[in-house]
């Protein structure tokens, strides 16, 4: 089975090489490395390139996460492919047991590595992704010490996309990415999008990463990260929550909106967040027009959709 490891950068720096070097002591080696550059000024890319077996392309400028993964799963022809964050290093096994994954579950096209935290190696960073029927999204397990549970495989909703393997043909069949997210919350968009066309993900835990998170954007709680998450939270659900669902479940998702406005202007971050809010209602429009292709399109019934939905009201939220 062919594979292509794409890793998109911006000013990536040491984290970057040590990728690099973590993926040449692979156990299973890619047909290719593609490394798409967002205009890095930090070198990060030039050094890349002289790294064996590694492509680089330069964009120029910062075109986002979403917008540089589909630049790259253009060249792709490889049967999967595999996406890693530059801050995350893989276990020398990681990329063999994403495909004997692929192996064991051939009816699957997407799955997600189990990340532990690089600064604390015993602690979890995410086992995939959870949607609650509020729209909130989460990784699973971040944070947590990592137990016997954490090693079963699982069915989830999407993987998280710092380090996950995809079926190409699957992308490509419900679009790739929507570059109108730029980057946050994209994977889960892609996931949902995907689970709407009857694919199906499930978490590897053997398939092992090591992940420093938000390496680039200042952390989870930068005004970058913040913006763009709390926008696509809006777009996502929008979007993608299927017919009568929808309809049920928007009051839910309205009081999320409400209650992240009011606990990030307690943070001190009141501009951003309604920021955030206003340009995620000014792009209603667009993204129900994306809405009316995504669900004439839908093969999943409304039952699954609802199934692999997160329904707690006692949230126990980690991380995006």
């Amino acid at each position: 089975m062919s594979i292509t490891v794409i890793i998109v950068n911006w000013n990536g720096g040491n984290l970057l090489q040590r990728c690099l070097l973590h993926l040449q002591m692979q156990s299973y080696q890619p047909e290719r490395i593609l490394l798409m550059d967002n205009g890095s000024s930090d070198g990060s890319a030039q050094l890349a390139a002289q790294v064996s077996g590694v492509t680089v392309r330069y964009l120029n400028e910062n075109w986002g996460f979403a917008a540089a993964n589909n630049r790259a799963l253009d060249e792709c022809d490889t049967e999967w492919v595999a996406l890693l964050n530059p801050d995350a290093l893989p276990d020398k096994d990681w990329l063999l047991n994403l495909m004997k994954a692929s192996q064991q579950y051939p009816a699957i096209s997407m799955f997600g590595s189990k990340q532990m935290q690089l600064e604390s190696p015993d602690k979890i960073d995410g086992k995939g992704d959870i949607y609650h029927i509020s729209g909130l999204l989460w990784r699973d397990g971040y944070g947590k010490t990592q137990s016997d549970d954490d090693n079963i495989g699982q069915a989830i909703f999407s993987p998280c996309a710092c380090a996950a393997l995809y079926r190409l043909s699957a992308l490509k069949q419900v679009g790739g990415f929507d570059e109108d997210f730029f980057c946050y919350v994209e994977d889960v968009d892609l996931g949902f999008r995907l689970q709407l066309g009857n694919y199906s993900a499930r978490y590897v835990p053997d398939a092992i990463v090591y992940h420093a998170g938000s390496a680039s954007t200042g952390g989870q709680h930068s005004d970058f990260s913040v913006y763009h998450g709390h926008r696509n939270m809006v777009w996502t659900f929008v979007k993608n929550m299927p017919g009568i669902l929808f309809w049920l479940l928007l009051p839910a998702h309205a009081v999320l909106n409400i209650v992240s406005v009011v606990h990030f202007s307690l943070q001190g971050q009141a501009n951003i967040i309604v920021k955030a809010k206003k340009d995620a209602l000014k792009g209603i429009p667009n993204m129900w027009r994306k809405r009316q292709i995504i669900q004439s399109q839908r093969t999943a019934s409304i039952l699954k959709i609802w199934q692999i939905l997160h329904k707690s009201l006692l949230l126990s939220r980690g991380r995006r």
